[in-house]
């Protein structure tokens, strides 16, 4: 059974940084690739970033162009562990940011970043961006 748990939300000021954890069990992130999507209130949720592991040691990630140059993801697959570093944060950055699961024999060569293409999902963390 797969499951993931997000942490490290909170609230962050303008300009400043926050990191997202996401731990996973039940599954490896050798065989999985994970995302990060978020939240705004009242909309539907949209990818931030996604990581697939390429062999046990080297990945590589996507992300959206909003969040380019601004948020890095990465992993720990000793811990089986995926981070999401946000920095510059905007107060447009406010969220509910949801860590996701898919195994790469369902998505291919794909590192996805649609809410559709993963089926397994943490419970959330929230992220307030304000002064």
């Amino acid at each position: 059974q797969v499951q993931l748990v997000e942490s490290g939300g909170g609230l962050a000021q303008p300009g400043g940084p926050l990191r997202l954890s996401c731990v996973a069990s039940g599954i490896t992130l050798d065989d999985y690739v994970i995302g990060w999507l978020r939240q705004f209130p009242g909309k539907e949720r949209e990818g931030v970033s996604c990581l697939r592991y390429r062999d046990r040691w080297t990945y590589f990630a996507e992300y959206v162009d909003s969040v380019k140059g601004r948020v890095t993801i990465s992993g720990d697959n000793t811990k089986n562990t995926v981070y999401l570093q946000m920095n510059t944060l905007k107060p447009e950055d406010t969220a509910v940011y949801f860590c996701a699961a898919v195994p790469k024999a369902v998505v291919g060569r794909d590192c996805p970043l649609r809410p559709s293409q993963f089926d397994s999902w943490g419970q959330g963390t929230q992220v307030t961006v304000s002064s």
